[in-house]
Order: C-alpha cells, then sequence, then structure tokens
C-alpha cells in the first residue's frame, strides 16, 4: 500500500471516530470521558456475541440505577401519596415501551450497533434496553448523584410529562378484557416461555383472543409481561387509551 493511501485510510478512521464522538456527545448531553464503555452500552448482542463486548451486562445495571433514581425522583416529587401511586407512577415511567420510545427520540437509534439486517429488530424494543445499558454506563463513569442529575436533565424532564402521566390507565390489561367482553370474544393471557437470561427468569406471556395469537409480551415477572402484551395487543387492535 502506498504512504499516501495508508495516511488516507487514517484519516478516514480518525473522521469516521471524530464523527462518532460527536454524535455520542450530542445524544448524552456531555463529553464521554470513556468512550469505550458507551459503545459497549451501545452494543447490541446481534453485533457482539461476548458478555463483555455487548450491552447486556450494562443494561441490568443501568435497570436497577434507573429504577432506584426513578424511585428517588417520585418520593420527593409526591410527599404525600402513598406506595400504591409511586409505584404505578413508576411503572408508567420505565416500561419498556416507554424506555423505547425515549430512547428513539433522544437519538439513540441512529448510534446503536445492531444487526440493520434484520427487519425485526429495527422495530423492536432494544433501544430501550440500550437506554438502560447507557445509564449503567454513566453510573460506572460518574457515579451515582451525576448520573442522577443526567437521567433527571436528559430523560426525565425533556420525555416525560408527569401531568400527563398521572391520569394515564396503566392497567391496559383490564381495558382489554373490557373491549373482548363487550365484543363477546374469549380473552386469554397464556405464559409462553420461562426462561433464564442474564441471570434472571423472563416470561414471554401472550394474548389470545377466540384463541388466536395477537400479540405477546416478555418481562422478568408475569405481571409485566402481560401488562406488555396487553398493551402491544391494543395498539394492534386499534383499542385507544380514552
Amino acid at each position: 500500500m502506498a504512504v499516501f493511501d495508508l495516511y488516507k485510510l487514517i484519516g478516514k478512521k480518525k473522521s469516521k471516530e471524530a464523527s462518532y464522538k460527536a454524535q455520542l456527545q450530542n445524544v448524552m448531553g456531555f463529553k464521554p470521558g470513556n468512550t469505550d464503555i458507551y459503545e459497549v452500552a451501545l452494543s447490541h448482542r446481534s453485533m457482539r456475541d461476548t458478555p463483555e463486548e455487548n450491552n447486556e451486562r450494562l443494561e441490568y445495571l443501568g435497570d436497577a440505577i434507573l429504577s432506584a433514581i426513578v424511585a428517588d425522583y417520585l418520593y420527593k416529587r409526591y410527599p404525600r401519596k402513598g406506595e400504591g401511586f409511586l409505584t404505578e407512577m413508576r411503572s408508567k415511567m420505565v416500561n419498556r415501551q416507554q424506555l423505547n420510545d425515549i430512547a428513539v427520540k433522544m437519538g439513540i437509534k441512529k448510534i446503536a450497533l445492531f444487526n440493520k439486517i434484520d427487519n425485526a429488530l429495527k422495530n423492536s424494543q432494544i433501544f430501550g434496553n440500550t437506554l438502560e445499558a447507557l445509564v449503567g454506563a454513566v453510573y460506572l463513569e460518574k457515579g451515582y448523584k451525576k448520573t442522577a442529575n443526567w437521567v433527571v436533565e436528559r430523560i426525565i424532564v425533556p420525555h416525560i410529562f408527569m401531568d400527563e402521566l398521572e391520569v394515564q390507565d396503566i392497567n391496559v390489561k383490564n381495558k382489554l378484557i373490557g373491549w373482548a367482553n363487550k365484543k363477546n370474544q374469549s380473552i386469554d393471557f397464556e405464559t409462553l416461555e420461562e426462561k433464564q437470561e442474564r441471570g434472571r427468569r423472563l416470561f414471554i406471556v401472550g394474548v389470545k383472543i377466540d384463541g388466536d395469537l395477537i400479540a405477546a409480551g416478555r418481562g422478568f415477572n408475569k405481571k409485566d409481561a402481560s401488562q406488555m402484551a396487553a398493551q402491544l395487543a391494543a395498539e394492534k387492535l386499534g383499542i385507544t387509551s380514552d
């Protein structure tokens, strides 16, 4: 290879790295000190197989950190509300669909590393998982306090409208059951599969209407999986939240 071509190749690589860092900084809202950990956080297992290279471990960590930050935020925001209200609000704020929507709005989908040939992944909820992994990365680099500030400033304030969330009906499952009853159709929530994922038991629950599988949801408990399945089924059937 000629020296000129080698310099040209190196120049392209540096330009690509600079562009990636600029995109990452734009999404995160700050200049990451260690870009390697953020690259891992953005890497889906469809691109990188091993636990140290893909984002599943960081997703596990970020899920726990995000839940704690949201719990603390709600506890301080609603000093007179009881446990039931706070638990329901947290579920609304960190449910899989909500996090996925926020991730897409933040621009995470554009810089996430995943198999773009797989159309199922393009329309899946892996970007919410990637957001959790990024929370884990911020925590490892910045510590809990700065991560909490980042979550509030970059996720909660710009993307979660608390007044609307307060009146939103979280129990889509009951709404779906009511819809089926009005239509005189049978509805069943069936556990399709149980398996171990990242050291936790994962449940896949399906919604069947008149025996036909309409949608399936995943969760680390049956309640969350059922609610996700109900949400997906309601969207597919055009059932609004009104």
